[in-house]
């Protein structure tokens, strides 16, 4: 049964449905937006992207830029490859100003490749925002390909979140990197041609040193349908845990697509868990699952799924009870009945002003309850052992009765 509209639909007075609302100066962005297929070899990039304010790198500048790809450099790895930190300067290349930078390798036997990675040099080459990481240069050399990024401080939102040993966030600062994620959706989606992202998700969330958010990784993104097409239809591709219900089943793409991604990212903000945790219970393990049954009831949010985390920190009640009945919105098994990223900035953005107040401690009954269900799973196999034991042994004692029976056959039986 669903849940009462008065139960969240109260909370969502601003995180409707409106119609796009096209920030300034989108058209100009994307009216000669360029695709992979327009480009065939580095001269034929470098010729396309002229304007884009990019450095077509050459593989000995990154080198002396990283000191040689240095250990000491390495700041981490994904689906695209290494990512090591560096420092350019007029002396790696002249005019240029002098700035940390973050030096990704395309490796050549990873899950992504030159499609990808050409796909991420022309959507972040061509388009600018401020919740986007802004893309220095490149390098296209033989079989080599690289991304030079802004170097961003304080690295992903998954860090933060999941990364043993590191500091718990705030809620406030939950709530900033919450708005800043959502507009720099909100202007993918928003620009003339829009692009949805497809692989949103919080690794994908990084962070400057002050927790400024800056979108990464499009190498996956696609530009989205046009005219009267109301999909994009393209294999299935992304992270498990946080791809739409419909896209998995029919590779059918929208914008809608990606706030649902959202939607999960906002839950990872709420509770500290990853999207599919295995380590957990089963009925815990994917986080949708667990987490959408409490997120229809305000009250539940803090008693059930809310991060332990938090507990004995500030932040606003309301703020939270909120930010949940977004969550709620936008992880609804209808696409249609998702906000878009618009509506979802006008009903996050508010609530940075709503004021903190000190918090109790987080009772968190889910922890309780997993407790007695890992009690009572920890029971039904010991009596499931037991019986199985007891079976083996009944199985035993009916052998060697049955060869017994064999032993005797022929013999008269005497009673006295």
């Amino acid at each position: 049964m669903p849940p009462r509209p008065s139960t969240w639909q109260s909370l969502l007075a601003c995180c409707g449905s409106p119609a796009h609302r096209r920030p300034a100066g989108a058209k100009s962005l994307v009216r000669s937006r360029l695709s992979s297929s327009d480009v065939s070899s580095p001269e034929d990039l470098s010729l396309s992207l002229m304007g884009c304010d990019l450095h077509a790198f050459t593989l000995a500048e990154l080198d002396a830029a990283t000191a040689g790809f240095s250990e000491g450099n390495f700041i981490g790895e994904g689906g695209f490859g290494p990512v090591y930190k560096g420092f350019v300067d007029d002396r790696v290349r002249p005019g240029l100003a002098a700035q940390p930078v973050a030096v990704k390798l395309l490796d050549l036997e990873g899950v992504q490749g030159h499609k990808e990675w050409m796909a991420e040099v022309i959507y972040l080459g061509q388009l600018r925002h401020p919740n986007l990481v802004k893309l220095i240069g490149y390098c296209y050399e033989k079989e080599h390909r690289l991304l030079v990024y802004e170097y961003m401080a304080k690295g992903s939102l998954e860090n933060h979140l999941f990364k043993r040993f590191s500091t718990s966030l705030p809620w406030a600062k939950r709530l900033k990197i919450a708005v800043g994620a959502a507009k720099g959706l909100a202007f993918l989606h928003q620009i003339e041609q829009p692009v949805i992202y497809r692989d949103f998700k919080a690794s994908n969330i990084l962070l400057d040193s002050d927790y400024n958010v800056k979108l990464s990784d499009l190498g996956l993104a696609k530009d989205g349908p046009e005219g009267d097409e109301t999909h994009v239809s393209t294999r299935v591709m992304g992270t498990q845990g946080y791809a739409a219900p419909e896209y998995i089943m029919t590779g059918h793409l929208t914008t809608r697509s990606d706030v649902y991604s959202f939607g999960v990212v906002l839950l990872e903000l709420l509770t500290g868990r990853r999207s599919v945790d295995k380590s957990r219970p089963s009925r815990e393990q994917n986080l949708v699952e667990w987490a959408r049954p409490h997120l229809a009831d305000a009250r539940r949010v803090a008693a059930r799924i809310l991060d332990p985390n938090l507990s004995g920190q500030c932040y606003s009640t309301e703020g939270v009870h909120r930010a949940a009945a977004v969550a709620y919105q936008c992880l609804s098994q209808s696409p249609k009945s998702r906000p878009h990223m618009s509506a979802v900035v006008e009903a996050l953005e508010p609530l940075q002003r709503l004021a903190d107040e000190p918090a109790a401690f987080v009772y968190n009954a889910a922890d309780e309850e997993s407790g007695r269900e890992e009690e009572e799973e920890e029971e039904r196999s010991k009596k499931s052992r037991a019986k199985k034991e007891s079976g083996r042994r009944r199985g035993e004692k009916n052998k060697l009765y049955r060869k017994s029976l064999g032993t005797n056959k022929g013999r008269s039986c005497i009673v006295n």
